[in-house]
């Protein structure tokens, strides 16, 4: 699943291509993860499009008069930029028409993610959907002690609490595996066993390898693309996620693999004992 600079690169892309751009209309050609409300697209048509931004791994596409659209891109959600007499593809889920003649087409062949248009919400809130959201791990609350807090008397592994999205946002299971190694901590311990050192130790190389991930452009393991078509290219970058087996890139012995919440963690048993 994309995470947050496979997001944020998609984010950072969009808004170069729509800010400013006004709506012709938009169009649903097929079922999504969330129904996308045809009333509510409609009124989008003729609003300019003001900003792009990102909220954990939501994509927030705001319009005049508190009005946009809303998107997730779950699995295999891609967005691309078209001239309208382009040939559409078999999974363009959501069509948005801009003035000009091109065309915004979200497409997902595993409908696990959405594009759906909202109303101005009430003055002061947020969207539903990210109402209760963690904290962000490239701004300024994302802190030791604020992590410190949250994990306190948690018996839940470190690499479960840096992936769920209630407490930290964006992490994800490549991302968190190649922070713990970086840190040397062992994914597998209590979060609410870690030292403010450990936790320290976390933010920073957390937030390394968020942003080298970001200058990279993020990473394609499976079928994540950018705006222009293009793969991330941080997976050639990868010290222990999807390694098992292999030599750790710091002391030589094998990298581990287990299962946690469902996915495959990787570490390195000696340097994160």
């Amino acid at each position: 699943m994309p995470e947050l600079p496979e997001v944020e690169t998609v984010v950072r892309a969009l808004r170069r291509e729509l800010a400013g751009r006004v709506v012709a209309g938009v169009r649903v050609l097929g079922k999504t993860r969330a129904v996308c409300d045809a009333k509510l697209a409609g009124k989008l048509s003729g609003l300019a499009i003001r900003s792009v931004r990102r909220r954990a791994k939501y994509i927030v596409i705001e319009c005049d008069e508190g009005r946009g659209l809303l998107a997730h891109l779950g699995m295999t959600g891609a967005f691309r930029i078209e001239p309208a007499d382009t040939p559409r593809r078999a999974h363009d889920r959501i069509v948005v028409r801009l003035e000009g003649g091109d065309e915004l087409r979200y497409e997902d062949a595993r409908r696990f993610g959405f594009m759906k248009a909202f109303a101005a919400p009430p003055s002061g809130t947020e969207l539903p959907e990210l109402a209760r959201l963690g904290l962000e791990p490239l701004e300024r609350g994302f802190t030791q002690g604020a992590l410190q807090t949250l994990a306190e008397k948690r018996r839940a592994p470190v690499k479960a609490f840096l992936m769920d999205q209630r407490f930290v946002v964006g992490v994800g299971n490549i991302y968190s595996s190649e922070a713990l190694f970086a840190a040397g901590v062992d994914p597998r311990r209590p979060a609410g066993s870690l030292t403010g050192d450990e936790w320290a130790r976390l933010v920073k190389e957390v937030r390394s390898v968020l942003r080298r991930a970001l200058r990279s452009g993020g990473s394609t393991i499976r079928s994540y693309r950018g705006v222009d078509g293009g793969e991330g290219g941080f997976q050639r970058r990868l010290k222990v996620y999807g390694r098992a087996g292999g030599p750790c890139p710091r002391c030589g012995a094998p990298v581990a693999s287990v299962r946690q919440c469902g996915r495959s963690t990787f570490f390195c048993p000696r340097c994160q004992a």
